[in-house]
């Protein structure tokens, strides 16, 4: 369809869709093709450079010849390595961290229902809610990216659902469980809990399911399992909240390859100590030898405060050297003078280091 012909429709749209939407990081093959260099060190999009676990892989292969069919059995057989992995826990799954966070609201939300949000943090959660008609409330940080427990439970008052990220993207910050529970005791709707990257901080959440009947613990396999291109997504629920989720997901969202992959790296527990290792050293480098202030994190990147330069700058003048990091202005909130570093292999650090110190 051509411009004008489109135009004649444009009207037709949401106005919540005419402007914004998410940000995504610089694409390698387009950095690749202004600089003219092959190796990029790619460190805006918080990837695993780890190639996936050889059992993620032979799973995958294994279920991709019988990808004529819907999946069915492959989504279950997860779920019970989910278990084997964590425990006796109750699961629900999704396409990435994202299509859990659609699903949630779908069940809960409502126009007009108020979605508090912790910020800086996760655009997505804004725009998942945008597109149900909620209306959103967003509660600042300390000026530390610290969560002030008795604002956020104060300001959240009847929102539906709350966000929380942590370790929180882009800050890093870690809330410590017992805040997170002064939260979950405070509120009197849902806390969806993103942990992405908890593998790679010492906070373990999950103990709070046993006393808290209104929390969501999201996850990803996008992150310390290599699994980023599979989008598999699932999270820890309250069983009563399984039958709710079961009726508003997507019908066959999770396909049977992403599934069955999945399964293998659940498998594989030495794939994600050597991740967790090396993330663990190659951040303590990036803090030691960084001139720039590093904010401490607990997850697979740092943010890095570049004042008095411009973040999108400083991102442009890397991009120029071969290093791709995220710059953080489209973070509502956070200012325009950091920038978000994924912690790659150590070649790709040594040679931001090198960069941003000679800036």
């Amino acid at each position: 369809m051509t411009g004008k012909q489109g135009s004649r429709y444009d009207s037709l749209v949401r106005d919540c869709y005419r402007s914004g939407g998410y940000v995504y990081a610089a694409r390698p093959r387009d950095a690749t093709g202004k600089i003219g260099v092959t190796r990029i060190a790619r460190l805006a999009s918080n990837e695993n450079p780890d190639p996936p676990s050889p059992r993620a892989i032979e799973r995958g292969e294994a279920a991709l010849c019988g990808a004529n069919r819907y999946p069915g059995d492959e989504v279950t057989d997860l779920v019970r390595a989910l278990q084997d992995h964590h425990g006796p826990y109750h699961f629900v799954t999704g396409v990435g961290m994202d299509g859990i966070i659609e699903t949630v609201l779908r069940v809960f939300v409502t126009a007009g229902d108020r979605i508090a949000i912790s910020t800086p943090t996760f655009s997505f959660y804004g725009i998942a809610a945008i597109g149900q008609g909620a209306d959103i409330i967003t509660i600042p940080r300390e000026s530390d990216f610290s969560v002030d427990t008795r604002r956020f439970v104060r300001e959240a008052g009847d929102a539906k659902v709350s966000f929380l990220c942590s370790p929180n993207n882009p800050t890093g910050t870690v809330t410590p469980v017992s805040e997170v529970s002064e939260i979950l005791e405070g509120i009197s709707g849902i806390l969806f809990l993103d942990n992405a990257y908890v593998e790679f901080c010492s906070e373990d959440y999950r103990p709070l399911l046993k006393k808290h009947g209104n929390l969501v613990i999201g996850r990803t396999m996008s992150k310390v399992f290599s699994l980023a291109g599979l989008r598999v997504g699932y999270a820890f629920v309250p069983e009563w909240l399984v039958p709710f989720y079961m009726r508003a997901m997507t019908p066959f969202a999770l396909n049977s390859i992403s599934a069955s992959a999945a399964t293998g790296a659940l498998e594989d527990r030495d794939h994600v100590s050597r991740a967790r290792e090396r993330v663990t050293g190659l951040r303590d480098l990036v803090c030691r030898e960084c001139r720039y202030p590093v904010i401490p994190s607990g997850a697979n990147f740092v943010l890095v405060d570049v004042a008095p330069q411009r973040g999108c700058d400083v991102a442009s003048q890397l991009a120029s050297r071969g290093v791709l990091v995220r710059s953080c202005e489209s973070f509502p909130g956070l200012g325009d003078t950091f920038i978000r570093v994924s912690i790659g292999e150590e070649w790709e650090m040594e040679l931001f280091l090198k960069e941003i110190n000679r800036l």
